[in-house]
Order: C-alpha cells, then sequence, then structure tokens
C-alpha cells in the first residue's frame, strides 16, 4: 500500500461556468497527484421547464461540456442537470450535491483516504493537497481540518466592504471561541473543508441539508473527535452575491447590502462570557443542580427545568468526564449560537457593529491593534476597502496565531490517545 492516502476532491456546480475554469487550474497544478475528481453538476428538475432559470439551465449544460473535454486530468463527472436527471423538488441544493458526491467517493474510497470538499469558485496555492495530505498524516485521529481561509477582494468597492463586515463577524466569533475554549472553534465553509474517510463512515455521512451542510457536518465530526485547524496553506472562496442556499456567505452580503446583518452581529464579548460561565458550570452540575446563565435560554429551548435537563444526563453519563462530554454535546455549536442569539436580542447588551468590533480588539488585542497602526473603529459604510482590510488582516492574523497554538498543542497529544483533547469534548 501507498504511504501517500489518496486525496478525493468533491465540488458541487450550479451556475458555475464563469468560475470553475480557475479552479481546475489550482486543480491540475498540485505537485500532490495522488488525487481523484468528483464534480456534481446540478441544478432542480423544474428549472428545465422555468424560463427565469434558463440562464443556469444553460450555463450547467456549457459546465458539463468543459468538463467533459477536459484531457490533462480525470474527472469523475455527476450530472445532476441535464434533462431527466435533476433534483426532485423534495431534495435538492448544495447539501444533496455534497452527499451525492461524498457517497459516490465511499464506494472506492479506503478509510486512510482523505476527502477535500470544495467549491467551483475556489482558489489555492499547488502545496493545498499535499499540505492537507500532511496533516492527517502528523494527526491519524483527526476527524476533520477546518482550513485557513481568506476572501480576495473583488474590486467592487460595495461588495468588498460587505465581504469585510462578513469576516469581521466570522472572525471575531472566532476568535471568542479561541478565547473561552469553546470545543466547537472552527469556522464551517463548504470550500476548505477536508476529512478522512473513517471519520464520515462514523458518523454515518451528511445529512443533506438546503443550507448550512458544512456546519453540521464539522458539528457531527467535532462529537467523534479533534478538528484541525491549521495548515500552511490558505484557502481562497470568491467574494461574490449568491442566492442559491439560504444562509451562509451569498446570501449574508445580499442582505447586508439591504442593510441587515440582523443575522450575523457582531457579538459582545460579555455573551461570550456568559458561555464559559457555562462551560465552567458542567462539573460542578454533575454534583449539584446550580443556577447557571443559560437557565432561561434552558426553559424557553428545550421546554424543560434546568433541573430535570441535568437529573436526565447525569442518569445516562455515571461519571464527570463523560457528563461534561454530553454537556457538550447537548450545548454544541448551534445552541451556542441560538443561546448568544437569545441573550443578545433579549438583554439588548449590543451596540453598533464597528464599536462592538473595536471594542474587542482594544480590551483583548491591545498590543497586536497597535503594531498594526489601527486607532479608529471602522466604518463598513464609507471607509475605503484598503482601510477596511488593515481590519481583516489584524484578525486574520491573530486567527492563525490561535490556529497555530492548536496545532501546537495537537503535537503534544497526538501520540496520547487517552487525552481528553482527542476523546471527549472541553474546553
Amino acid at each position: 500500500m501507498s504511504e501517500q492516502p489518496r486525496i478525493f476532491v468533491a465540488i458541487p456546480a450550479m451556475d458555475e461556468f464563469k468560475s470553475i475554469g480557475e479552479t481546475l487550474l489550482c486543480i491540475k497544478s498540485q505537485t500532490y497527484k495522488n488525487f481523484k475528481f468528483f464534480v456534481c453538476v446540478n441544478q432542480p428538475e423544474s428549472y428545465h421547464d422555468a424560463p427565469a432559470r434558463a440562464d443556469i439551465v444553460e450555463n450547467n449544460r456549457k459546465t458539463l461540456e468543459l468538463l467533459k473535454a477536459e484531457t490533462d486530468i480525470e474527472v469523475h463527472v455527476i450530472d445532476k442537470s441535464s434533462p431527466g436527471n435533476g433534483w426532485s423538488d423534495k431534495g435538492h441544493g448544495v447539501g444533496w450535491a455534497r452527499k451525492v458526491l461524498f457517497d459516490a467517493i465511499l464506494c472506492e474510497a479506503d478509510d486512510r483516504d482523505i476527502v477535500i470538499s470544495m467549491d467551483a469558485d475556489t482558489k489555492f496555492g499547488p502545496e493545498y493537497f499535499g499540505s492537507v495530505a500532511d496533516q492527517f498524516l502528523k494527526f491519524p485521529m483527526a476527524t476533520a481540518l477546518a482550513n485557513p481561509y481568506y476572501h480576495p477582494l473583488s474590486g467592487d468597492p460595495e461588495l468588498d466592504r460587505l465581504m469585510l463586515r462578513y469576516e469581521a463577524y466570522m472572525r471575531s466569533y472566532l476568535l471568542n471561541f479561541f478565547r473561552i475554549g469553546s470545543p466547537y472553534n472552527f469556522t464551517a465553509l463548504g470550500s476548505a473543508i477536508a476529512f478522512p474517510v473513517h471519520a464520515y463512515r462514523r458518523i454515518s455521512g451528511l445529512a443533506p441539508k438546503f443550507s448550512g451542510e458544512d456546519f453540521y457536518l464539522l458539528q457531527k465530526l467535532r462529537k467523534t473527535g479533534k478538528i484541525l485547524l491549521f495548515n500552511t496553506e490558505v484557502v481562497k472562496p470568491a467574494t461574490r452575491y449568491s442566492d442559491r442556499v439560504f444562509f451562509g456567505t451569498g446570501p449574508a452580503l445580499i442582505k447586508g447590502r439591504t442593510g441587515d446583518w440582523s443575522s450575523y452581529p457582531i457579538y459582545s464579548p460579555l455573551l461570550f462570557d456568559k458561555v464559559s460561565s457555562l462551560y465552567h458550570s458542567f462539573e460542578l452540575l454533575f454534583d449539584n443542580d446550580i443556577p447557571t446563565v443559560a437557565d432561561e435560554f434552558i426553559r424557553q429551548s428545550f421546554n424543560i427545568e434546568p433541573y430535570d435537563l441535568w437529573a436526565e444526563m447525569r442518569q445516562y453519563n455515571k461519571d464527570k468526564t463523560r457528563f461534561v462530554h454530553a454537556c457538550h454535546v447537548k450545548f454544541d455549536g448551534l445552541r451556542i449560537l441560538q443561546f448568544l442569539r437569545f441573550y443578545h436580542f433579549l438583554e439588548k447588551t449590543h451596540h453598533d457593529a464597528s464599536d462592538e468590533l473595536f471594542g474587542f480588539l482594544n480590551t483583548y488585542f491591545r498590543e497586536e491593534m497597535s503594531k498594526a497602526g489601527i486607532v479608529s473603529k471602522p466604518d463598513f459604510l464609507n471607509d475605503s476597502p484598503e482601510h477596511l482590510d488593515n481590519f481583516r488582516n489584524l484578525l486574520f492574523d491573530i486567527e492563525f496565531s490561535y490556529r497555530q497554538k492548536d496545532n501546537d498543542l495537537n503535537l503534544q497529544y497526538s501520540d496520547k490517545k487517552s487525552s481528553n483533547v482527542w476523546k471527549y469534548l472541553g474546553s
């Protein structure tokens, strides 16, 4: 058996004829050659009878022709767009496309092989595949890699301001998770995920969703093991509007263009401190019922009294380590997001996004901010993209240093298979 794992590249493509060519060039330039490339060109079957969708139908037809004409590398095309092959109205979208891709890959992949999930508008350097393989060779117990990412500016000032505002949301969110030691400290981007086949099989695959399938996939993988956060190579997803999913980057930019950032606020660090307080309650709750910062949230979200919830969890988790693990499974990444939103709107502690971001950086990363020459808050409506990019680059650099520290911790624990950092969720 070759020491190199095979890499299976999985790309869903709908209306991507203008973008996929550059992604193909990135794939063909890889120095790591032990890979197979799968593409699912997809759309609902009903688009063939919808004049308003004729452009997408034609775009997908051209994409299929482009892929079938490719001769430099072998392309495994899954056609879910030609007449008679499209999705039914009950199940369609990027989540279904990723599931079909992953299931096809599993038919021929070995447990030690690796799946790289990406999008058809993604750019990356020639060492990307090799760097992913290296990470999983170093950490064979890991269940996934949430790769570092960076959206290139498009040259459209309005669009770039919106993207930089969205990145401020994502990166400040993740930095607060790093700060409080959350086990769900990853950013889920379908264009920047990789996982070993054995980990995917263990969770019985992907639950197809119209949006957010990347988040739910990583969350399931995190509950069974450690997600890697560091890589030397950075993935560069496209900066563009898109309405093909309900939430995520494209819809965020569309809503942001109208001034609506209600789904993507810059949360106050005080709310993350509440999450930290909840985490620290878990060990105490194994022995006694105590009030927690989440009591009202539990009543309204779980429709149960807090003491009943903890009693039930004690019943099924007889030692403290397993109880704490079960608490983190219960209060997973989705529940923590709901927790943050619940108190964000209930307590009205939030301020303007610019004030919130500047205050967060000034409180926790003042030295880094000073070195970057940042002395005033950002104005996401009026500042030049170049000025706002200074904030993005500062956030990226701080985040990257946290990812590096996480990698160093993984190196310490990689030979200790019983360590909690691998076996159990913990803050």
